[in-house]
């Protein structure tokens, strides 16, 4: 089996302009969620100076990949996905005290000397901005597309945006948003309140033709279950929130299905 992304089918980035909107947590959760409705998934950690996915996966401080000839790093098998981060190669003491082309050459060794194998889709966890990483992964891998993060105050909005026009500069289509913290709902009463503001992702999905594939309520259950290493989609299989993750997934998957799929030929008669 040899390394690099050559047997994955779609390897899709998910992306946001700024930190704090909750993309890691949104990247594992549709991992996960694709991979209980039965794909074969990757996540690969594309954070370099500040990587998560590890404390999300659960997975321990100082955990590092096999590798295989000294130079094949073999992904860490956790909750039904393959991973790969700069966290499995250092520890969380460790700071990575890089200038941009170090960064940029890291995140291109983990994609192309980490054995994924055959998988249905790569999700990439990217690090905030449009910056190198970001250029990196859109002009050297084969993405299908990506899926933007966003929160729906103003601020958010405005670096969504940019992540949005990076991409379109690169022809990298987006997939769908979506839109973290969407609402608050109270754990006494049951009412709902948008803390910040309402509607902001679906006027910019409008503005882009694009589709806001989640609305994820802000959820000290998904704090909770995320501190713990257990994504809120195994936590709660069956809750409200594991839902919606689950509906997002499908619809991304079908997404890729559909834009691989040819269209039927149009026959026309003529004398």
């Amino acid at each position: 089996m040899t390394q690099g992304v050559g047997n994955v089918k779609h390897v899709v980035a998910v992306a946001s302009g700024k930190g704090g909107v909750g993309k890691s947590t949104v990247s594992l959760n549709l991992a996960v969620a694709a991979a209980q409705l039965g794909y074969r998934v990757g996540l690969l950690d594309a954070d370099i100076y500040g990587p998560s996915q590890a404390r999300l996966l659960g997975i321990k401080d100082g955990v590092m990949p096999e590798v295989v000839d000294e130079k094949i790093f073999v992904p860490i098998e956790a909750h039904g996905i393959s991973a790969m981060s700069m966290a499995f190669l250092t520890r969380e003491k460790t700071p990575m005290v890089w200038r941009g082309p170090m960064a940029s050459g890291a995140l291109q060794q983990m994609i192309e000397s980490t054995r994924w194998g055959e998988l249905d889709i790569l999700l990439v966890d990217m690090p905030p901005g449009t910056g190198d990483i970001q250029l990196t992964l859109s002009q050297r891998t084969r993405l299908s597309g990506a899926v933007v993060v966003t929160t729906p105050q103003d601020i958010a909005l405005i670096d969504a945006r940019r992540a949005i026009e990076m991409f379109q500069k690169v022809s990298v289509p987006i997939l769908g948003m979506v839109q973290n913290m969407a609402t608050h709902v109270c754990s006494n009463c049951g009412h709902e309140d948008p803390v910040f503001g309402s509607e902001g992702g679906d006027s910019l999905a409008k503005e882009y033709n694009a589709e806001v594939i989640a609305d994820i309520p802000l959820s000290r259950q998904i704090r909770e279950t995320s501190d713990a290493g257990l994504p809120i989609v195994l936590a709660d299989t069956q809750g409200a929130v594991a839902g919606v993750y689950q509906k997002a997934a499908a619809t991304l998957m079908k997404t890729l299905i559909d834009a691989q799929t040819p269209s039927a030929p149009t026959i026309s008669m003529t004398e």
